[in-house]
């Protein structure tokens, strides 16, 4: 197109387009935020439209923080939106920390603003939020002893007289919101009361005691400090069951008395055995012996024939030989006994 065209052209409707364009854009963002800037304005907490742009081109829920603070500030919490929004970035849980100050701030507990960012970032995903650490705090909660979710239902401790009792406690806590983050949690206490039934009921002279008084069992187990370290502040012990379980000591005697019998038996059939192994001895040692003395009288008749051809022994000496070999024999015979056989 021609210069002198171009500059026939008026300037004016192609200004007028640009700023209809312009006026349409700031339109549609008013309306955008207008309504969330309207509400906070009626209730007293305002937030300025800059703020509003700025925490949606952060990609910040502009509504739940402008909802958060408008809750904060009609309880009388002071939160501006730069807090919200830091936390929400953070990735926290404002809606949780604003409804846990107000809660912490009616009840009249101490907790800051900072704490309790910190409790909720410390619980996320960990299934327990803020929210409910400050309402235990307020409202103490019961936990059993020990769990029954492990399977067990009462602890078994054995007094000095050696019988078993089963008790099952109930302990009172609230949140020590202090120690809320970085404190020991749940089972410690479950662990640590456990513990110190054992140890009671372990100290008591005989069962009767534990059943006659069982508030000496949380006594003594307040007394250890079993919240220390923890999440929670014990308010009280409360012994829910307690009875007898078995008589620990007579059963231990029982199987001692069996193992002692074992022990002895196994004793017995070893001396048996050497006993048995002496007997086979001494009858290899008495064959051993008859052999000799068979051997020794094998050797008489040679020792005999040796004597007639040196001339140290004559006939009649021979003769008075076989005359008290038949004596003897005959001795032998009438006495019952074995006649000896020699040979000739």
């Amino acid at each position: 197109m021609p210069a002198p065209i171009l500059a026939e052209l008026p300037i004016g409707p192609i200004l007028l387009v640009i700023a209809l364009i312009f006026g349409f854009v700031f339109l549609m963002i008013l309306l955008k935020f207008f309504k969330t800037w309207l509400r906070a304005k009626l209730s007293q907490a305002t937030v300025s439209m800059g703020s509003l742009i700025g925490m949606w081109l952060r990609k910040v829920p502009f509504g739940l923080i402008v909802d958060s603070r408008i809750t904060a500030v009609k309880a009388g919490l002071p939160f501006t939106t730069e807090m919200l929004e830091a936390h929400y970035l953070s990735g926290g849980d404002v809606a949780h920390v604003v409804l846990a100050m107000i809660a912490a701030d009616k009840a009249g507990i101490s907790l800051s603003f900072d704490r309790a960012c910190a409790i909720d970032l410390a619980t996320k995903d960990t299934g327990k939020t803020v929210l409910e650490a400050v309402r235990t705090s307020i409202n103490p909660k019961v936990i059993d002893c020990p769990n029954p979710a492990s399977g067990s239902t009462k602890i078994t401790a054995v007094a000095k007289d050696g019988i078993a009792v089963n008790a099952r406690a109930r302990v009172t806590v609230r949140t020590n919101l202090d120690r809320f983050v970085g404190g020991a949690t749940e089972e410690t206490i479950i662990a640590r009361v456990g513990e110190g039934i054992v140890t009671s009921v372990g100290s008591a002279g005989s069962y009767k005691n534990v059943l006659e008084n069982p508030d000496s069992i949380s006594k003594l187990v307040l007394q250890k400090g079993v919240d220390s370290s923890t999440a929670f502040e014990i308010l009280s012990i409360d012994i829910a069951d307690v009875d007898v379980a078995d008589n620990i000591g007579a059963r231990l005697q029982a199987e001692q008395a069996e193992a002692d019998k074992q022990v002895a038996q196994a004793k017995a059939e070893m001396r048996r055995a050497a006993a048995v192994a002496a007997e086979q001895e001494m009858s290899a040692r008495t064959q051993e012996m008859r052999a000799k003395v068979v051997e020794a009288e094998a050797e008489i008749p040679m020792a005999m024939a040796e004597a007639f051809r040196n001339g140290n022994l004559g006939i009649m000496d021979f003769v008075k030989y076989q005359n008290v070999t038949a004596d003897t024999r005959m001795r032998d015979s009438i006495a019952g006994g074995d006649a000896t056989e020699t040979s000739e």
